[in-house]
């Protein structure tokens, strides 16, 4: 294992959580105490009592187009809670904000796996450590015993990430009016122009009980359109896939690599 050189005062660690899911906010900082991690928490701003507020920073009709599915309160609240994090941590000292959602499973090799990808920050400009979804991964090398690798399929996930402020800062800048769910629009990395990174293995896992507080028991409350009113959002999720590809191309990114990193 590599010495450990991360710098919390370089390094800002936050954990988003809706206030009543406090069992969730102490499964959480149970994880974080006893990994050494300190950490800030922000509550999470809740989509359905600031629905009226939030739906004006939207656009509902490119969010249909675009997902397929009518945009819910919780993908509002998803939204809004990350790019405030964002904006707090933009006007920090900090250098790099690491940041939670309440329903993380850390597992043992985590803060290695934190302590790798900060070893090797000027490879990456967002790094997840944890997924939804990760389709056709392309190594850029090898940080320790993971693997770097940026994807040209769907890429989603909000649970556990590191951001450089720059790129945080360009975000909160060019992502409004919200159109798709946030991991979604992270995913553009080819309109935005920065390097959307996982690790993998995984160093975590999400684990929310089958009870989402944005999407229900069991994906209830989302509503996705007859297949025909989905034609748009498949169109464009095969696009994405060539838009993708085509901004790693330009970058040097789509040649899989085996060397380390860290030399």
């Amino acid at each position: 294992m590599m010495p450990m050189t991360l710098d919390f005062n370089k390094i800002g660690v936050w954990l988003i959580n809706l206030p009543e899911n406090h069992d969730r906010l102490i499964k959480m900082a149970d994880q974080l105490d006893r990994i050494g991690i300190s950490w800030k928490l922000f509550p999470a701003v809740n989509g359905r009592e600031k629905y009226d507020e939030l739906i004006k920073l939207a656009d509902p009709a490119a969010y249909s187009r675009n997902m397929g599915s009518p945009i819910l309160p919780g993908k509002l609240g998803v939204y809004a809670s990350h790019t405030s994090v964002w904006k707090e941590f933009i006007q920090s000292n900090l250098e790099l904000a690491l940041i939670f959602e309440d329903d993380v499973v850390f597992h043992d090799d985590f803060l290695e796996a934190v302590e790798s990808a900060y070893a090797a920050k000027n490879h990456w400009d967002i790094v997840r450590f944890n997924c939804v979804r990760a389709k056709l991964p392309i190594s850029q090398g090898r940080i320790n015993k993971w693997q770097l690798n940026a994807y040209v399929g769907p890429f989603t996930g909000n649970a556990a990430y590191m951001v450089k402020k720059d790129i945080a800062a360009k975000l909160v800048r060019e992502i409004g009016p919200q159109t798709r769910a946030l991991d979604h629009e992270l995913n553009r990395f080819f309109k935005h122009d920065y390097r959307l990174l996982g690790m993998q293995p995984w160093a975590s896992h999400t684990d929310d009980g089958n009870v989402s507080t944005i999407t229900g028991v069991g994906f209830a409350s989302v509503k996705k359109f007859k297949w025909y009113k989905r034609l748009p959002h498949y169109r464009l999720k095969a696009a994405n896939y060539f838009r993708r590809l085509f901004w790693l191309v330009r970058k040097g990114m789509i040649f899989p690599s085996q060397k380390s990193l860290l030399d």
